[in-house]
């Protein structure tokens, strides 16, 4: 493909899942809610038929050309997300100090951790629904970018700082990720 050539994607949109274009803003809603990602920045023209949402560069320049794919990928997560979910697991590891996960309003609190007073805490990102199983926290969500985010979270409040890690191998690691709820 030369670089004179404008490239339209055109992601399908399936049964029971609306899109709706206000402004540069797209939502998909589906049968597990509604997401919403704001395209302000981004050099591409969106628009929305019955059932496909088409996307086109603004310009034949090389660089508006390629955003196209990453925008299509954008719109098919989006779709996945509201039609069938994203879920990831996390698992809760200790050697010596037990570990106890508790959820509070939108923050995760890690207590007991390597057996300091103080809880750690990690944040809930956008519409997750975080739940504690025994040694397992399972973060459900329809954006990906929000179910993966407060996942790194919760593993980024319990990184071991200052001792090695080879040694000291407690905290919460993601140990499963994927769609559906």
């Amino acid at each position: 493909m030369s670089t004179k050539e404008i490239q339209q994607q055109v992601v399908e949109l399936p049964e029971g899942t609306t899109a709706r274009l206000d402004g540069r803003v797209l939502s998909v809603k589906g049968k597990l809610g509604e997401a919403r990602k704001n395209f302000d920045k981004v050099n591409v023209n969106l628009s929305v038929d019955a059932n496909r949402v088409s996307v086109t560069p603004f310009s034949h320049r090389k660089r508006d050309n390629v955003i196209v794919s990453t925008v299509t990928s954008l719109v098919s997560n989006m779709i996945t997300g509201v039609s069938h979910g994203y879920t990831y697991r996390l698992k809760v590891v200790y050697a010596h100090f037990p570990i106890s996960v508790k959820t509070k309003g939108d923050e995760i609190l890690v207590e007991n951790f390597v057996g300091e007073r103080s809880p750690r805490v990690a944040k809930i990102v956008g519409a997750c629904k975080v739940s504690v199983d025994g040694d397992d926290i399972i973060v459900k969500g329809v954006s990906v970018e929000d179910v993966g985010q407060t996942a790194a979270n919760v593993e980024l409040a319990t990184k071991i700082k200052r001792k090695d890690q080879r040694i000291f191998l407690d905290g919460v690691y993601i140990y499963q990720k994927g769609e559906g709820f």
